[in-house]
């Protein structure tokens, strides 16, 4: 004759498995944990299966599926991987959310911003994919509008519409700020005009009087720079004579002055530090001030 299986009440199990009896009993009324039968006292009775099944339970809680996901699990409906990768894809949503609530957070903390400009971040920080796309690509086309394709600087365009595809799955903390500060940044009407006024001028052609090259500044005035050297000294003109012909009219030195100022902004050159980190290249020193130097040093010695 066969013995009979060792039956526990839930007080029993709860001693057993270390879970408060609470617990036990609302997973029993909702058909996780089903109890073996009953006391003659009404009291529901548990087996020795029962302890297992409450581990693997609480364990599948604690990594936060829900009851009708255990209970699924539970009898075979879909597999513990199954469960894990939908889970996995949910955790996963919600950390991008938390990312991008925390970025914004953090921006508006280090900024002072108005409450508009709180809820226009944290819209932005919602957006797809497409709908930041979407941003990039009506900016670029306001800037770019009437200006033919194989103008001058047209290709500049194509560049500036690079967002990538989508964030990554798990984008840095970096790339949230780079993504909120951007879709600031073209959203700017006075940003917007400058680079307008820039693309207008660059796809007339630009005339560069008296040797003048964007890398010889990007040499030179940068060495001046470093080496504390003012634009308007003595110095300033020697290191000015490299970039530029020396004998150079006063009116022409104004006019390269005015030109090489429409093109220098630090926002614009932000603008493309800020793609660079969305779309992991290379980061790059900043080279505005080198053209800065460069303007006031002609303006100084013409």
């Amino acid at each position: 004759m066969s013995e009979k299986p060792e039956l526990f009440t839930i007080g029993e199990l709860a001693q057993r498995t270390g879970l408060a009896v609470r617990t036990i009993r609302f997973w029993s009324d909702s058909d996780v944990v089903a109890p073996s039968g009953r006391s003659a006292g009404g009291y529901r009775l548990y087996d020795a299966e029962a302890v297992a099944r409450l581990d693997l339970v609480r364990t599948l809680r604690e990594l936060g599926l829900d009851l009708p996901s255990v209970r699924r699990v539970l009898t075979s409906q879909v597999t513990v991987q199954d469960v894990a990768e939908a889970h996995l894809a949910a955790l996963d949503a919600e950390l991008r959310t938390l990312q991008a609530r925390r970025s914004v957070l953090r921006w508006i903390a280090r900024r002072g911003t108005t409450t508009e400009e709180m809820r226009t971040m944290h819209e932005v920080a919602k957006m797809s994919a497409d709908e930041r796309q979407r941003i990039i690509d009506d900016f670029v086309q306001s800037t770019f509008d009437g200006i033919d394709d194989d103008a001058p600087g047209a290709d500049i365009a194509q560049g500036m519409r690079s967002m990538p595809a989508a964030l990554p799955a798990d984008p840095s903390t970096e790339q949230v700020d780079a993504w909120i500060e951007l879709a600031e940044l073209v959203s700017d009407e006075d940003f917007r005009r400058r680079c307008r006024e820039m693309a207008v001028t660059g796809s007339q052609g630009i005339d560069q009087p008296g040797g003048y090259s964007p890398e010889k500044t990007m040499e030179h005035a940068a060495a001046a720079l470093r080496d504390g050297i003012a634009p308007d000294s003595a110095r300033g003109k020697e290191v000015l004579d490299r970039i530029v012909d020396a004998d150079l009219s006063s009116e022409e030195r104004l006019a390269l002055a005015d030109t090489v100022e429409t093109f220098t902004d630090r926002r614009v050159e932000r603008y493309w530090q800020l793609l660079g980190v969305l779309n992991g290249w290379p980061a790059f020193d900043p080279h505005i001030p080198d053209f800065e130097w460069l303007i006031e040093a002609l303006r100084a010695h013409a």
